[in-house]
């Protein structure tokens, strides 16, 4: 069922199975797997059903350079669906050597393997809606496709590995008819987890507050508590819940908002191609279900390792829009369009590109040479992605002039230095806003560096074309959108020591034996994939631990680690 917090009995006490905290994809996920368990959830979601510009609000914090960092009230949606609202739908998994400790990572090696997630992956990928669970062109395509370069042959990259993309799919809107009418699920809209208060002994959670924003107070008191409102608000959470751990809880070795990363993404070169455009496809297919899949240029695990750098993945793309040189219509529509295009995908589009008369001019003038083409761009976009169930991934252009740029999309490293913590100021429910100190590091400057030297080597070598770049503007290209999109990782990090870790390898907190956390903020390593696909995984294999564990088949355990009520012996 779904209801309403405003309309509940203030003071009251709920005592649910499961309380989870937060109606994103990963909430939402684990509620409908647990709908078959007959566990009594209680899913407590912040919003509505709509953005609401009030409670949008309680996302505001601040950063501590706006240029590295988006403001933090954009890329999160605070309302039923979380930010599946406004997602592009990009699913891929991860890739084994993610999991794996390496030598020239400090702070890698996930306390898990793939195996261990492969389970949850095909379920993960029906939620999604992102079709079967087939990331290769040869599991995915039982027909002849053309290659995404005819001719490439690269040593060090490959291009037979997917993306696959959802409808994208809004958990809020698709779902919300079967949280409505599943019995044992109750999701309680407008209906904010401002603390958690521990136990007497400090070792497991006793009460969440919850309060509206009109000031009505409740309490759950459940017996297994998940927070699931993405890697900040989580964070935040953790580090706010005080009374009984002044650090924060599970924040005992100060590791609580440590380690954030996020992607590294750019778009940097010129790609002239042999063979002309017809030698290459960097546009979808549709799979045999409908659904629209792309090639990329990945860097195998083997060079990875050779060159001691991060993963990596590259797409072709069309010259930068906010250039004029470009002399293409359809770029230039899409930049004089700025004003109406949504903050997420306009920064991804424009950056932060500096604006003058001459500029736009030149733009229209692109525009008037040839109108017919720009039009019919327009209604490709007006059919196929704002009437269609299924819509087109994003903007495919092929480049008059025989060149491409490189779209890149990269692993940032965990740096314990780029943080997250809790801000002097405080929202309306009297919770203290963040403060995001996130940062980059000279590993992730050599792992883009060293990827595209590869690839321009790789592209060379086949006799396939000729990739440019000014190795100079590396550093300045990857951060030209600064923390990419709303990959918010690594701040309650997964590991089996709870010294350099906040999480174990069943996302609990190590030493609160009924706290869990269902985020992309348990990744040790970020990994080059869009974490979503994951964080359901994730969640869905998490809901079968908390069923088994309901039922009695897995014990309760509490890692101490000599330590109680938080203090250190």
């Amino acid at each position: 069922m779904i209801e309403d917090a405003r309309d509940t009995t203030a003071d009251c006490e709920l005592r649910p199975d499961i309380c989870i905290v937060g109606a994103g994809a990963a909430g939402i996920s684990m509620a409908l797997e647990l709908e078959r368990t007959g566990l009594d959830v209680l899913l407590l979601e912040s919003g509505g059903e709509k953005l609401e510009p009030s409670t949008q609000q309680l996302y505001a914090g601040t950063v501590a350079d706006a240029r590295l960092h988006s403001p933090l009230d954009s890329y999160r949606m605070r309302c039923l669906g979380g930010s599946t609202t406004a997602w592009g739908g990009r699913c891929m998994p991860l890739d084994p050597i993610d999991f794996e400790r390496r030598d020239y990572v400090d702070g890698s090696g996930w306390p898990m393997g793939l195996a261990d997630l492969l389970p949850f992956y095909p379920k993960a990928n029906q939620i999604c809606e992102a079709g079967p669970f087939e990331y290769t062109a040869e599991e995915a395509f039982h027909r002849p496709t053309r290659p995404m370069i005819a001719g490439f042959a690269g040593p060090h990259f490959s291009t037979n590995t997917l993306e696959r993309f959802s409808c994208p799919t809004d958990f809020g809107r698709r779902y919300r008819q079967r949280l409505a009418d599943a019995r044992n699920v109750r999701v309680l809209l407008h209906a904010n987890a401002t603390a958690l208060h521990l136990a007497g002994n400090g070792m497991a959670v006793d009460r969440v507050d919850v309060t509206t924003l009109a000031g009505k107070q409740f309490a759950v008191r459940p017996r297994f508590v998940v927070l699931a409102a993405g890697g900040l608000e989580v964070t935040r959470l953790l580090l706010a819940s005080r009374d009984a751990r002044p650090a924060g809880i599970g924040n005992d070795f100060d590791q609580v908002g440590r380690y954030y990363m996020c992607h590294l993404a750019g778009t940097i070169g010129a790609l002239s191609l042999t063979h002309g455009q017809s030698a290459a496809w960097h546009g979808y297919d549709l799979s045999d279900e409908g659904v629209y899949c792309r090639r990329r240029l990945a860097l195998t695990a083997d060079a990875q390792r050779r060159h001691r750098i991060g993963n990596f993945i590259a797409r072709l793309h069309h010259p930068r829009i906010t250039d004029p040189a470009h002399h293409n219509s359809i770029l230039s529509l899409l930049y004089l369009a700025k004003p109406i295009i949504p903050y997420e995908y306009r920064k991804r589009l424009h950056g932060d590109a500096e604006e003058s008369a001459a500029v736009w001019l030149r733009h229209v003038a692109n525009v008037a040479r040839d109108p017919f083409s720009a039009v019919g761009f327009a209604w490709h976009l007006f059919r196929d992605r704002r009437l269609a169930a299924r819509k087109f991934p994003s903007i495919i252009i092929r480049p008059k002039a025989n060149l491409f740029s490189i779209d890149f999309h990269a692993e940032q490293f965990p740096n314990a230095s780029s943080r997250v913590t809790l801000g002097p100021q405080a929202d309306a429910l009297r919770v203290p806003r963040l403060h995001v100190d996130w940062r980059y590091t000279a590993e992730d400057v050599a792992t883009v560096t060293t990827a595209l030297s590869l690839l321009a080597n790789d592209l060379a070598a086949s006799g396939v074309g000729r990739l440019d770049y000014d190795p100079a503007t590396i550093e300045a290209e990857m951060t030209r959108y600064g923390a990419y999109g709303g990959h918010h990782i690594g701040t309650t990090r997964m590991g089996t020591d709870r010294r350099t870790s906040v999480v174990d390898p069943d996302c609990r907190l190590h030493d609160v034996d009924n706290l869990y956390v269902a985020s992309s903020s348990v990744f040790p390593t970020s990994s080059q994939a869009n974490p979503t696909l994951t964080v359901v995984a994730l969640a869905l294999r998490l809901a079968d631990h908390l069923a088994a564990r309901s039922a009695g088949v897995l014990p309760a355990t509490v890692d101490t680690g000599g330590i109680a009520s938080g203090t250190a012996t």
